[in-house]
């Protein structure tokens, strides 16, 4: 049985302006029609996860149906965003997805016990993450059975 292929709404969090253009441009190679929604650093995740600041419209900023999330950033990074969102009762249930340069076994241990949902190590080309994206879709979008909170 197939899956629904409505759109749904992926929160990316990720510092670096040149990995937020490739994962942009990965998703649309991919003919992909979810709503992107990108933040900067694990405050701004924050913030727009608990409707503050630039974020208090539900319409315009829903909820996501997945976050992608990097580990290194600025302000409050995504180790730290991380523990709140599984500690919080109204956002735990929204996957998180690690997409970090980290190989380290203590990172990928660390974030499946504080909740993630599933670690992948970023690829060093464009094809890598085209692919990575196809598989986030095909997987989270047309697989699994995502809680419908947005």
């Amino acid at each position: 049985m197939k899956r629904s292929t409505l759109p749904r709404n992926i929160l990316i969090a990720d510092d670096d302006a040149d990995d937020r253009e490739m994962l942009k441009a990965a998703f649309e190679e991919n003919k992909s029609l979810h709503n992107i929604c990108f933040v900067e650093d694990g405050e701004e995740l924050m913030h727009y996860l608990n409707r503050k600041g630039a974020y208090t419209d539900p319409v315009s900023w829903p909820l996501p149906g997945i976050i992608i999330l990097d580990l290194n950033m600025p302000r409050m990074d995504g180790w730290e965003a991380l523990r709140k969102i599984k500690m919080d009762e109204q956002l735990k249930c929204i996957p998180v997805i690690i997409l970090s340069t980290s190989k380290a076994e203590m990172d990928v241990l660390n974030c499946y016990a504080l909740g993630v949902n599933s670690f992948i190590i970023k690829p060093v080309t464009f094809k890598g993450l085209v692919e990575i994206t196809h598989m986030l879709d095909n997987y989270w979008f047309k697989t699994a059975e995502l809680p419908n909170i947005c």
